[in-house]
């Protein structure tokens, strides 16, 4: 087990953190010191979850409450046929078990199609373990060697360079102009800076400067660590164990279907006991032969009750459901999440990559002259530059109210910043194209950045105002790292041209600092000293600007002479080094200057020197840099708002950045703050729900709080939606009623974690994802409507022939044994076969227009309803009403008829009757399918809306036929065929039931109008 050896070395020394290892930091551990560790502690791996064989995967499948009750039904319906089998007296029955045989094939085929679309099985845990860096460069018998992160331990000496992944959670105890990017552990946009001090009190994840974490990466500078944690110890393995312990909440549509196998088994129960016993009050079981055949009548009436396809049905329409969702971008894993976003009443959303472009982007530029605003956002090198104040005007206007001097200004600042510089931009082209379309961005491809995003925006603000060919008459000599302690990073650059220009430091850093190295300023093209005036004036714009959640830089430079460049220079001084910074054209760099001291300049010294240099600077401006919104998530935003979905912002980013994105976004009203961790810590139970009832921003959170926050949410009754892309956001989105994740930039760890992937990282995507979620739960309505309804017409045909079987004439005197009014053969015929394809059709119906309008599905609402309920028995007794109609028009000894039972003789007048009960019961539910389209509009709108539909009608009238007219199936099912007039009769009983289901919705319709 691996363990860690402080409970917070970040709080404590380097020298009490390596007594307590018993390492020295200058020498590392020895081989076998560390073997000794390794067989203690374990490899430094993520405990994987073990695999789910395929068989088991399989078999879950099966564990659905309408499956056990389909089971149910197939062992009571061998018990009739063991039965007839065992007593010859019976004439042996059916060679084979047939409706179970039927029922059990239906179930495995529903099986395996659920098998086959969720057959990616969750690896969460070990898409964590695939995140660990697989080598580092490690200090051991004071030698650099490079290991299989596997092998590393605590106590180990891990040596850490740009580029590196970080195998491990450790305490710095070097670092030089070290970045680390962390958005994947803890949301925070920008590389955070570290340092090897002492903290004074415990802090949060994403403030533990002096610490480097597992699955995190360095972006920038060099440092060394002790390793303090590893394995499931560090602070990603935590994130492991949170997520092996979220247990996933069935979603409503599955609770639902629960409810309601639960409700029909009860109801199957209550009436075939009911039957048995008005069966064994009117006629008695006389015989071994009666009691099997009122077991077969209790078989019935469970074939009847139990709609066989169901589970079929469901699970393909939610497949298409998936494929439609897969068009639009949005991956769905789990078949009964799809609706799940129709019932969404809230959406949590990380900032990072998900509502924001995770690029970052030059907005603002500040010069004593005045300020400008630059349009376009991201990486594409596009866009103008606005007078700040401007609004409401194009571009080509505002372009033009800037004064040439200002313009001028801008260029000079982002020229400092391109120079000084460590990033890198270039067109990546899809295919092989021509250089010219490669460099001027033409063609197919995208803009590919490298380096810190921060100075990426940089050079990406200094191509759109023309700045870079300033920057590219430059080369460079030696660079002074950003370290933070100075908060600066420099560059010495000469002059590529003939002309008579100095070489010069470039500078930009944080700008309080900066301005104590400056004593003079760039005014309107003119250098002039500094005065308070302008450092109170600049430090108030700082100031502005970060309220407005902008991260600020200044930039600034000095001239340098050939005497101070000489002084720089190697022993051994040779050519000008050929580098450029800041272009993509490093192929085509200018020829030597004559003006341009053939010198190399020591690095060593440049370094030594950096506190001279970096002096007497000339101050030039400042730039406010953020990772823009997603242009397209405002009107996502609104669209769930007006949806009645609440859009909630959870980050581990600055409360300040959080609260303006969120803002812009209209996420929350502008000026509104954000909650943090902090103060969600300090907050008990009480105080956590009324907060996470109204605040819509978090900020500065760790994966506890993502984690709690839904919770919360969960327990106030809300259907939760959680997206994210950061290993943080993980144990969230596992937890959430519907995960999200971000395809492009998502970690593996939250893609596995997540029940539906958006393939475009599109937050407008999850919008287009809950209207089909809406209009799949609508279309699921309409065929559970269809289905139960026609399935209670069976119930109540059976139940009222039994009952009333003497006065339909379906039993008549001196006639022996129980007559089953349909067959079980004929029930399942029609649920599996003619219910089916006007099922499939009804899931597939036309999206009505008002989808987004309706506030979110509450999660206390029932899929099927009072009002739904009554539909459906009302329905029922009216199918079954016709039917049974149409049946003792057949018989003698009816209410309508008394047909002379010698003429034909009492069995082939059951079969007939029988046959046009069938028929009728089929055609009666094929209207039912017209009529089941809406609780409240007539079938006769959009009537041929659905051609699906129509084809599926079309489909069950010739199967119909199929099995009346074919002397085969005729004789497996019981038919016989029916004359013109009996068609006649049969269509007209059949067409009552859409008349009835007319005439109620406008009872209802004259009911709420006087109402309201």
């Amino acid at each position: 087990m691996n363990g860690p050896v402080l409970k917070d070395p970040s709080i404590v020394g380097v020298d009490q953190v390596a007594l307590a290892l018993n390492v020295d930091p200058d020498r590392g551990l020895d081989e076998a010191e560390a073997a000794r560790r390794l067989d203690r502690f374990g490899p430094n791996e993520l405990a994987g979850a073990p695999p789910v064989p395929a068989w088991r995967e399989f078999l879950q499948q099966f564990k659905d409450p309408l499956v056990y009750l389909l089971l149910a039904a197939t062992a009571i319906s061998l018990v009739p046929w063991v039965v007839e089998r065992s007593h010859p007296a019976s004439g042996g029955g059916e060679p084979l078990p047939f409706d179970a045989i039927v029922i059990m094939i239906i179930l495995i085929l529903n099986a395996a199609l659920g098998y086959a679309q969720e057959a990616k099985a969750e690896r969460a845990v070990d898409a964590l373990a695939s995140m660990t860096a697989p080598h580092a460069s490690v200090l051991r018998c004071g030698r650099v060697v490079s290991l299989e992160t596997s092998r590393i331990v605590p106590g180990d000496v891990v040596v850490l360079a740009e580029g590196d992944s970080v195998g491990a959670d450790g305490r710095l105890f070097q670092a030089a102009g070290l970045r680390v990017a962390e958005a994947s552990l803890t949301g925070e946009s920008l590389p955070v800076g570290k340092r090897p001090g002492r903290l004074d009190q415990p802090k949060a994840l994403g403030d533990r400067t002096n610490m480097v974490f597992n699955g995190t990466a360095v972006t920038q500078g060099n440092g060394r660590m002790i390793v303090t944690s590893t394995g499931m110890d560090t602070q990603v393995g935590k994130i492991a164990d949170m997520l092996a312990d979220t247990q996933e909440e069935p979603t409503p549509l599955q609770k639902e279907m629960a409810r309601v196998s639960k409700l029909l088994g009860l109801a199957v129960c209550l009436i075939a006991a009911l039957v048995l016993a008005a069966l064994a009050l009117m006629e008695g079981f006389q015989t071994t032969q009666d009691l099997i055949d009122s077991l077969l009548m209790a078989v019935s009436l469970a074939v009847a009750a139990v709609p066989e396809g169901l589970t079929a049905i469901l699970t393909v329409v939610l497949a298409l459901g998936v494929q439609r969702m897969a068009k639009h971008h949005a991956i769905v894993k789990k078949l009964s999440s799809v609706e799940t976003l129709g019932s969404a009443s809230v959406i949590c959303s990380d900032k990072t990559g998900t509502l924001t472009r995770n690029e970052m982007t030059v907005e603002r530029v500040v010069v004593p002259s005045g300020q400008v605003r630059l349009t376009g956002t991201g990486y594409a090198p596009e866009g103008t530059m606005q007078p700040f104040e401007a609004s409401g005007s194009d571009d080509q206007q505002l372009t033009d109210t800037i004064g040439s001097s200002l313009a001028e200004a801008v260029e000079e600042t982002l020229m400092v910043g391109a120079i000084a510089n460590d990033g890198d931009l270039h067109w990546q082209p899809v295919e092989a194209e021509p250089d010219s379309q490669a460099q001027s961005g033409s063609g197919q491809g995208h803009w590919q950045s490298v380096g810190d995003p921060t100075e990426v925006s940089l050079i990406v603000a200094a191509r759109k105002v023309g700045a870079d060919a300033k920057a590219d008459s430059y080369r460079r000599l030696a660079e002074i790292p950003f370290t933070s302690e100075r908060k600066l990073m420099s560059v010495l650059a000469a002059p590529n041209d003939d002309n008579e220009r100095e070489s010069r430091l470039f500078c930009k850093g944080a700008p309080d600092v900066l301005l104590g190295r400056c004593d003079r300023i760039l005014d309107g093209g003119q250098v002039r000293p500094m005065t308070s005036a302008d450092r109170e004036r600049i430090l108030a714009q700082v100031s502005s600007l970060s309220a407005d959640a902008y991260r600020t830089l200044g930039q600034a430079f000095r001239p340098v002479s050939d005497q101070e460049l000489s002084a720089l220079a190697e022993a051994d001084a040779g050519e000008w080094p050929s580098s450029t910074v800041g272009t993509d054209q490093t192929d085509r760099l200018p020829e030597k200057s004559q003006h341009a001291p053939a010198i190399r300049l020591s690095a060593d010294k440049v370094i030594q020197e950096s506190t001279r240099l970096e002096s007497n600077l000339i101050w030039t401006g400042m730039v406010g840099i953020i990772d823009p919104p997603r242009t397209e998530v405002r009107h996502a935003v609104d669209q769930a708002h007006k949806a009645g979905i609440r859009t909630i912002m959870i980050t581990g980013d600055h409360p300040l950045t959080a609260a303006r994105i969120a803002g812009d976004l209209g996420i929350i009203k502008p000026g509104q703050p954000a909650c943090t961790g902090e103060q969600l810590d300090a907050m008990d139970s009480d105080q956590l729900r009324e907060t996470t009832s109204k605040v819509s921003v978090y900020a500065r959170v760790a994966p506890e709080h993502k984690l709690k926050i839904v919770e919360s949410l969960q327990d106030q009754g809300k259907v939760v939606a959680m997206t994210g892309d950061g290993v943080n956001d993980a144990p969230a989105v596992k937890t959430a009623d519907i995960g999200v994740a971000m395809g492009i930039t998502g970690t593996e760890v939250t893609k596995e974690s997540a029940k539906m992937i958006l393939a475009d990282d599109n937050f407008a995507t999850i919008v287009q994802a809950v209207r089909e979620g809406r209009g799949i739960f609508d279309n699921i309505r309409k065929f559970l409507r269809y289905l139960l309804s026609s399935n209670m017409g069976e119930v109540f045909t059976v139940f009222g022939g039994v009952v009333f079987a003497g006065l339909l004439g379906i039993s008549q005197p001196g006639v022996a044994g129980v007559t089953v009014p349909l067959l079980a053969t004929q029930l399942l015929w029609i649920n599996l076969l003619t219910d089916a394809a006007p099922a499939l059709a009804m899931g597939v119906d036309p999206q009505t227009d008002d989808l987004m309008d309706r506030p979110p599905r509450s999660i206390n609402d029932r899929v099927i309803d009072r009002d739904m309920w009554v539909d459906i028995i009302y329905i029922g007794l009216v199918m079954a009403v016709v039917t049974l109609i149409g049946m003792d028009m057949h018989l003698s000894g009816g209410l309508f008829t008394d047909r002379s039972v010698q003429a034909i003789g009492h069995e082939a007048q059951i079969r007939e009757a029988r046959t046009m009960g069938f028929t009728i019961l089929v055609f009666a539910q094929l209207f039912n399918a017209l009529a089941s389209r809406s609780s409240r509009k007539s079938a006769f709108q959009g009537l041929f809306s659905n051609p699906w539909l129509w084809g599926a009608i079309g489909i069950s009238i010739l199967l119909q036929l199929l099995v009346i007219y074919v002397p085969f199936l005729g004789e497996a099912f019981g038919t016989v065929p029916l004359q013109p007039q009996a068609w006649l009769e049969c269509i007209a009983l059949a067409s009552l039931v859409l008349m009835a289901s007319e005439l109620r919705k406008l009872f209802n319709w004259a009911v709420r109008r006087i109402r309201a």
